[in-house]
C-alpha cells in the first residue's frame, strides 16, 4: 500500500534525510582523504603482496597484471619523474648514458607505506645487459629490509646480464629469490626487420 505523507511531515523529514546524506558523504570523503597519496585504484588495501614494475613497451606490464590477479596483490607502476623518450633508439642512448654515469633518475612517485607488504614482485626489462636506471632509483628509494623479493624480468634474448647483482647490491637486507625471466623484446626485433627491409 502506498505511504502518503502530508506536507508538514515531509518538511520535517527532509532535513533529517539531508543530514544523513551529508554525513554519509563526509564519511566517504574522510576515507578517501585517509588513503595514502600515490595509491592506485587497483591496489588491494588488505594485501600483503605488492607487484611493482617498470614497463616501456607493455611486455612487463602484462606479466605484472597476471601476477596481481593470481596473488590478489597490490599494483604499483614504477615511473621516472621525467618519462623516457617514446623513440626506442633515443631511450637506448639515454639509458646507456645514465648507466655509464651512475645516474639515478628521480622517481615520479613512491610506494605508500611499504611496511604493510611482506612480499614484493619486482618486474622490469633488461636494458644494456643490466637493470634500467629507474629500477636502481626504485631500489635506492625504498627500504626492502626483510622483504621477500621475487624478480620477474623480460629481455631481448641475451639473458639477465648483471641485473640480479644490482638487485642484491641495492637491497642487501632483502630475501631475493631466483628470478622468472622470458624473452619478450619484440620492439627491437621489429625495428631490426624494418631497417633490413628499408636498406634492401
Amino acid at each position: 500500500m502506498p505511504i502518503r505523507m502530508g506536507r508538514r511531515n515531509l518538511l520535517t523529514v527532509l532535513p533529517v534525510i539531508a543530514a544523513g546524506l551529508t554525513a554519509s558523504a563526509t564519511r566517504v570523503a574522510a576515507q578517501e582523504a585517509a588513503s595514502p597519496p600515490g595509491k592506485r585504484s587497483d591496489q588491494t588495501a588488505t594485501s600483503k603482496t605488492l607487484v611493482a614494475f617498470f614497463s616501456r613497451t607493455g611486455n612487463t606490464r602484462v606479466i605484472a597484471g597476471q601476477i596481481r590477479r593470481a596473488r590478489d596483490a597490490a599494483l604499483f607502476e614504477i615511473k621516472a619523474a621525467k618519462p623516457y623518450p617514446e623513440d626506442y633508439e633515443e631511450t637506448v642512448a639515454q639509458a646507456a648514458r645514465e648507466t655509464s654515469a651512475g645516474y639515478l633518475p628521480p622517481l615520479g612517485h613512491f610506494v605508500a607505506d611499504l611496511r604493510q607488504y611482506d612480499t614484493l614482485y619486482l618486474g622490469f626489462p633488461i636494458w644494456g645487459m643490466t637493470a634500467p636506471p629507474v629500477i636502481r632509483s626504485f631500489l635506492r628509494g625504498h627500504d626492502l629490509s626483510g622483504k621477500h623479493v621475487l624478480p620477474f624480468i623480460t629481455h631481448g634474448g641475451y639473458g639477465l646480464g648483471d641485473s640480479m647483482e644490482v638487485i642484491r647490491a641495492l637491497a642487501p637486507a632483502a630475501r631475493v629469490a631466483d628470478p622468472f625471466s622470458m624473452e619478450a623484446d619484440q620492439e627491437k626485433r621489429t625495428l631490426q626487420q624494418v631497417s633490413g627491409w628499408l636498406s634492401a
